[in-house]
């Protein structure tokens, strides 16, 4: 996926301003070239991990889909550690398949640091 720059602007912006707690969204895309970033609550306001309310999935996945666009990543950030998936993001990746990448944005040593996953089971090749 081609990430446009203003997409990778909005998503640090993100990360930043929830810190010390982990951001959360969804990148939709069309024709592999990323077109909005859906930013979502960590509903567990934790900076461990990111939790999304079921409903708020749902209602964003609706959208994407009523824009005739498709989710091709996942992002959230790390504040305290670099931006590698955790076993906790590997699980949750799972129920979104390999074809979904994971952006991570990691804020642990200061200055942002952005990298993006394919997660296919135990098997994550950073892109």
């Amino acid at each position: 996926m081609q990430l446009a720059p203003d997409h990778i602007s909005a998503i640090v912006d993100h990360a930043k301003a929830e810190a010390p707690n982990e951001c959360c969204g969804l990148i939709a895309a069309r024709n592999g070239t990323s077109e909005r970033v859906y930013q979502m609550r960590n509903a567990a306001a934790s900076p461990l991990r990111f939790e999304v309310d079921g409903l708020e999935v749902q209602r964003t996945l609706d959208e994407i889909d009523g824009e005739g666009l498709e989710v091709a990543a996942v992002y959230h950030s790390h504040t305290r550690t670099d931006p590698y998936p955790s076993q906790t993001d590997i699980t949750f990746a799972q129920g979104w398949g390999p074809q979904t990448l994971w952006v991570i944005v990691g804020l642990a040593s200061g200055e942002p640091v952005i990298r993006t996953y394919r997660i296919d089971g135990a098997d994550v090749q950073e892109l």
